[in-house]
């Protein structure tokens, strides 16, 4: 990895620099050089695990516990994929988007972008191969700066409101952790994470370090109930802002709640905590539709339904500690996080389509839409297969794993969350259905010209999402390399 890891790091970064020094003269240049390049790196970086198992690099070539190293296993490359798929489509549609009209004031807000998007996009990957804690915390407070950003671009009241929601909110989880952390230092003398998991024992240092680390991240991760700031960051940024918020952001807190609940923090101490984790999540999956089920304008009714949808990834945290449930539970919840990116993603970006064409928003405004745009609305409906769990569809693939998960051991409260997710996200994704697809008394005239590019991301990421579930099977094989958890099963259990 001693040039493939950390050029997912600089290319970003980089490429950031020359949009920011270039402007917009570069856009479509980078728009294609930015997708090229991580995926390039993502294959190198992909081939050296795959072929000799989980990489470690030292930076300088000064190694853990004083020096700072990246890390890539099975895991790491599945969140590394999301986000190049994601990135790249967002890459793609960007242009347009900003081009278009289809964002108010968007010749002055499109220069500031890019670099944003970059820092993002670096900050990511950086995040999903760091090795120790504290290098977690940087990245992610480097995450969470970006997106702040990028929010505050749309320029309106609502949107600078929901930026500065989201640092106060961000700045509360930040501490929370940075504290968790101090704690551990303190105690154990060490950051990397094998090397705590390793020392630390079901003790009161331990429970209290856990307890604050992982309460900070999941007021990043939006949990239910400590999700208000979510939906109006997401409703009212940018529609490729909204597309990256959603798919990829999010993912980051989680991504580091796993790894520290897998590798760090001894079962012994997490057990009853997996109880609450599952709780909230059903508490997400529910109330997250049920606002969905009111909202009025589509881009907060697609926001609420992130709220929703994230629970599904907390239903693991009961499961994992059940003996012979692990393998499942975790391939389940990693799976159903890859197809969330993908399927909201599209769904964010087709949304911004619309919203361009039609000139909002507003639910009972989009009566016959269906006919006007039809490669948006396409788009939608591919990733809503997959955001409702129908086959063969990625969301598919992970919420069979994770309800077998939980038949198989008893747990018929999490199986009836999980089946009712899938009926509550159809039937709120019905309420834009409903109209988009009758008869229109009066067609009225299609907005600003809308750029191929922006109809080609959305429904590229809306075929991958719906037919995702195909590659269950590669990807936990993918998932044995190094996971948290061994999964001797997953791949002939979904073959």
């Amino acid at each position: 990895m001693d040039h493939w890891g950390v050029g997912l790091i600089t290319l970003p970064l980089a490429l950031g620099l020359i949009a920011y020094l270039g402007g917009r003269r570069l856009v479509n240049l980078l728009a294609v050089a930015a997708p090229l390049g991580m995926a390039a790196l993502l294959l190198g970086l992909g081939r050296q695990v795959i072929l000799h198992g989980p990489i470690r690099y030292a930076l300088g070539g000064w190694g853990s516990p004083l020096g700072i190293e990246l890390y890539a296993d099975g895991l790491s490359l599945v969140m590394l994929m999301a986000t190049t798929v994601v990135g790249s489509a967002v890459a793609f549609y960007a242009p347009g988007y900003f081009r278009g009209g289809a964002h108010q004031g968007a010749d002055e807000t499109a220069g500031t972008f890019w670099p944003l998007f970059f820092l993002l996009w670096a900050s990511l990957n950086a995040l999903f191969l760091s090795a120790d804690v504290f290098n977690l915390y940087v990245t992610l407070e480097l995450l969470t700066l970006a997106s702040i950003g990028l929010i505050a671009l749309a320029g309106t009241t609502e949107a600078i409101v929901a930026a500065l929601r989201y640092l106060i909110v961000g700045l509360l989880g930040s501490l929370l952790y940075l504290m968790g952390v101090a704690l551990l230092y303190g105690a154990f003398g060490v950051l990397d994470l094998a090397a705590l998991g390793a020392r630390l024992a079901a003790e009161p240092r331990g429970q209290m370090a856990a307890a604050m680390m992982v309460a900070g991240l999941l007021i990043k991760a939006a949990l239910f109930p400590l999700h208000f700031w979510l939906p109006p960051a997401h409703a009212n940024a940018p529609a490729p802002v909204s597309a990256l918020l959603s798919a990829l952001v999010v993912k980051g807190a989680f991504y580091m709640i796993v790894r520290l609940w897998l590798e760090v923090f001894p079962a012994a101490t997490l057990s009853e905590g997996g109880q609450l984790l599952g709780l909230l999540g059903a508490g997400a999956i529910v109330w997250g539709s049920i606002q969905a089920f009111r909202a009025e304008r589509l881009k907060l009714l697609v926001a609420y339904s992130t709220v929703a949808q994230l629970g599904y990834l907390f239903l693991m945290f009961p499961l994992v500690s059940l003996p012979g449930m692990r393998q499942l539970a975790l391939a389940g919840a990693v799976c159903i996080a890859l197809s969330h990116a993908l399927a909201k993603a599209a769904i964010f970006l087709a949304t911004g389509s619309i919203q361009n064409a039609a000139g909002h928003d507003r639910l009972d405004g989009l009566i016959g839409i269906g006919q006007r745009l039809p490669g948006p609305v396409t788009a939608f409906a591919l990733a809503s297969v997959s955001l409702m769990g129908l086959p063969p569809s990625g969301g598919f693939a992970g919420k069979w794993m994770m309800l077998t998960a939980a038949i198989q051991s008893g747990q018929w409260g999490w199986a009836v969350a999980i089946v009712a997710g899938g009926l509550l996200t159809a039937g709120y994704l019905f309420r834009f259905w409903s109209r988009a697809m009758m008869a229109a008394e009066d067609q009225e005239a299609e907005g600003p010209p809308r750029p191929w590019r922006m109809d080609a991301a959305a429904v590229a990421l809306g075929v991958t999402a719906a037919l995702l579930g195909m590659a269950a099977a590669p990807l936990a094989d993918l998932l044995e390399i190094a996971a948290p958890l061994p999964l001797d099963t997953i791949a002939e259990t979904l073959r």
